[in-house]
Formats: structure tokens, C-alpha cells, sequence
């Protein structure tokens, strides 16, 4: 299989969500100290859904369109639910094998996204 799929290519160069939030729930800046790949994940949250996110990157493809296709497939969706995505459902989502050294390239995302749940949490205990 190639290392560069039809649908990371594209969300690597259409990247869904890109942007920043104006006042975001929480805001997250994940670096990759292994390559130098970056994101700055922003989520709003209302009601414990996620009601929008955005993201600005750089790096690999492989960093930025898993941020770009995890990102999709958690609109809407409940913070709870995001508590339990895993490692394995962003390798699901990029549809590819990834090897050992890229692995932490494609967990960028959703490691920023653990972190802005953790704010979310902390915020929520104030």
C-alpha cells in the first residue's frame, strides 16, 4: 500500500478544520520533538458536545491530515465519547500500516486533543 493514501494526500492538502477558534473551550500546542511536526488544536465545547474545532499545523502529511480526519470525525460528538479514542482509531482513520518511526507523527492530533480534554476537565472542577 502506499505510504501516501488517496485521502491523506488530499486532507493533507485540503486540510479540513484549518484555522483558529475566536474563543475557544481550549486551546492545545502539540509538538513533535522527533521531526519538528507542530499543531495548535483549538476546541469549542458547549454542553459537553463538541459544537466546532479548528487546527493550524506544520509538518508531514501524515501529521497534519490525521489531525485533519480525526478532527472531522469528532464534530458533534459528546466529550465522554472522545475520552475513549485510542491510538488504533486514528490509524483507522488514516487507512493505512504506519510504521514505528511515523507513528508518533500520526498521534499528534489526538495527543493535543487528550491534552485539551484534560483542560476541559480541570476547567470544569473550578
Amino acid at each position: 500500500m502506499d505510504l501516501y493514501s488517496e485521502t491523506i494526500l488530499d486532507h493533507y492538502r485540503y486540510p479540513r478544520h484549518r484555522g483558529s477558534l475566536l474563543r475557544p473551550s481550549a486551546r492545545v500546542v502539540q509538538h513533535n520533538p522527533l521531526c519538528g511536526d507542530v499543531i495548535k488544536l483549538d476546541i469549542a465545547v458547549r454542553d459537553s458536545k463538541v459544537v466546532d474545532t479548528r487546527f493550524l499545523g506544520a509538518g508531514c502529511a501524515i501529521s497534519q491530515a490525521a489531525t485533519s480526519l480525526l478532527l472531522d470525525s469528532i464534530q458533534g460528538k459528546n466529550i465522554r465519547s472522545l475520552e475513549r479514542l485510542t491510538r488504533q482509531n486514528v490509524i483507522d482513520l488514516l487507512g493505512i500500516s504506519v510504521s514505528k518511526a511515523r507513528e508518533q507523527c500520526a498521534q499528534l492530533g489526538l495527543t493535543a486533543l487528550q491534552k485539551a480534554i484534560t483542560m476541559l476537565k480541570q476547567k470544569r472542577k473550578r
